[in-house]
């Protein structure tokens, strides 16, 4: 009878020692905010979320672990299991992870470990998971894509300056990433090699393993070009502007008993809830048990754009049913012109509708969020990546939907309250046919399709994401794509007409 062999354990070690010198700031550039969130907030979250990974330790620049403490905290990261002050050198962060990992093995145990960098906050998943399969078989694992740009090697002569001496062929050759992975007793034994040279220094770790243990292959896993190291200054806005555009897959629908279960008993107030998206998302919601408050200009009278009845709307389904779970905002309005042709009364009721209606929902809405840890979810538009000529009234104020989301995801991050949006490929609603007349069957998303989506939003954990709803996976389409053709392929796609 075979014995079952226990896989090892997979531990992620984030070195997070560096500063912020490159990009100009006096503080670590893993604490800089993008999206919302300290960079190495965002890195954690990948490898939390992470199937494949058991436990994560992070090595903090020195003077700076109580930070990283109170994100952890903060996140309620479960898998953190050590904070370490990293050392004067990326080889001497390397060393202090290899001692922390090796207290309390016992005899002959080995685990697989993961070094990343903590400023590559992009990751993918696939990568995660490619690399911890290929040490299976595998005691070494490099990261790496292929070389878009032609490498040059140079010599400096004197005053005269660079010239070039070589040109490498491009075909075999790679730009390196991280994570790289290894099994602790091979990376250790690299290590204690190398402590014999007086002259070791290496900027990597699969460098340690390809100059001390030669008889060691490292194998390369495909990497991601979304996979950048925020570095230089220019690196904080590129990756600021790619977490804004990058949109989150809808969340697995739940079954009908786990609707009801999760419904019953809860409060949805929706706005925009007279037809359409939102008339169906108040539908199903009752349909599972939620008391529901549906509101229109044309059902209930309430107009969005009036503070005043938003404020007394919501204070009506608290008095009420004595809570407010959910409140949804799907109100809007669209209208096609030339911007120099539109009257004032039409910019007017566009920037009312569109864009300070949510704004006093979501202040109105907060008191009663932060007492049942709620969420608000706003709606935008699959032109918000980028505006377009006589839209721009509409394609503006969507895009600052995705700005208040990411931002109020922040700002009530603390209170324990979810704010995401919605972004629906061009869906049949009334509105939409107002605009743009019949259109060919099968070439829209049904407002159903939306909402039970939407629903599906409403009862997951997600806060600040903008989640896509189309007919067809982008991922399935782009093929063996890369993580960020497939971002660029969603981008493009939603450049093609408007929600």
């Amino acid at each position: 009878m075979s014995q079952h062999i226990a896989k090892p354990r997979t531990t992620a070690v984030i070195l997070a020692g560096g500063t912020g010198q490159r990009v100009g700031l006096s503080i670590p550039k893993q604490l800089l905010k993008i999206a919302g969130k300290a960079v190495i907030e965002h890195t954690l979250t990948t490898f939390e979320k992470a199937d494949s990974i058991d436990d994560i330790i992070v090595l903090m620049a020195p003077g700076y672990v109580p930070d990283i403490e109170k994100i952890v905290a903060k996140a309620g990261f479960e898998k953190v299991s050590r904070i370490i002050e990293g050392g004067s050198t990326r080889n001497e962060t390397t060393e202090r992870a290899i001692n922390a990992l090796g207290e309390g093995l016992a005899e002959g145990e080995d685990l697989n470990v993961l070094f990343h960098d903590a400023v590559r906050p992009l990751l993918s998943q696939r990568v995660i998971d490619d690399c911890v399969a290929a040490l299976e078989r595998y005691q070494a694992v490099d990261v790496a894509i292929p070389s878009a740009d032609t490498i040059i090697v140079t010599r400096t002569h004197g005053e005269d300056g660079e010239f070039i001496t070589e040109i490498p062929d491009r075909s075999r050759l790679r730009r390196g990433q991280t994570p790289q992975a290894f099994k602790l007793s091979t990376i250790r034994r690299a290590y204690e090699v190398a402590a014999g040279d007086p002259n070791f220094q290496a900027t990597d770790d699969c460098t340690v393993v390809l100059k001390y243990l030669p008889d060691v292959p490292i194998h390369v896993v495909a990497g991601d070009e979304y996979n950048m190291k925020v570095t230089q200054p220019v690196d904080v806005f590129i990756a600021d502007k790619l977490f804004q555009l990058a949109s989150t897959a809808a969340p697995e629908q739940n079954g009908e008993e786990v609707y009801r279960e999760l419904l019953t008993g809860k409060t949805v107030v929706v706005f925009g809830g007279s037809y359409g998206i939102g008339k169906d998302i108040a539908e199903l919601a009752e349909s599972y048990g939620a008391t529901v408050y549906a509101l229109g200009r044309s059902t209930t009278g309430t107009h969005v754009e009036n503070p005043e009845e938003v404020d007394d709307a919501l204070s009506k389904a608290y008095s009420e049913s004595g809570r407010i779970d959910y409140v949804v905002n799907t109100a809007g309005v669209l209208r096609i012109g030339k911007l120099a042709e539109t009257d004032n009364a039409t910019i007017e009721e566009a920037l009312k509708v569109n864009y300070l209606a949510p704004v006093q929902i979501a202040r109105s809405a907060y008191k009663y969020l932060a007492e049942t840890k709620g969420q608000l979810l706003l709606y935008t538009s699959s032109s918000y990546t980028r505006g377009r000529a006589e839209y721009s009234l509409y394609s503006s104020t969507k895009a600052a939907m995705v700005n208040l989301t990411q931002a109020l995801s922040d700002e009530w991050a603390g209170d324990g309250i979810r704010v995401n949006c919605v972004n629906p490929e061009r869906t049949a609603t009334p509105m939409r046919t107002k605009a743009f007349g019949q259109e060919p069957a099968g070439t829209l998303l049904s407002s159903e399709a939306v909402a039970r989506t939407s629903l599906d939003v409403l009862l997951s954990e997600l806060t600040g994401h903008v989640i896509d709803v189309r007919q067809q996976d982008p991922t399935a389409a782009a093929g063996e794509a890369s993580g960020f053709e497939q971002a660029l392929a969603s981008v493009l796609d939603r450049q093609d007409g408007v929600a």
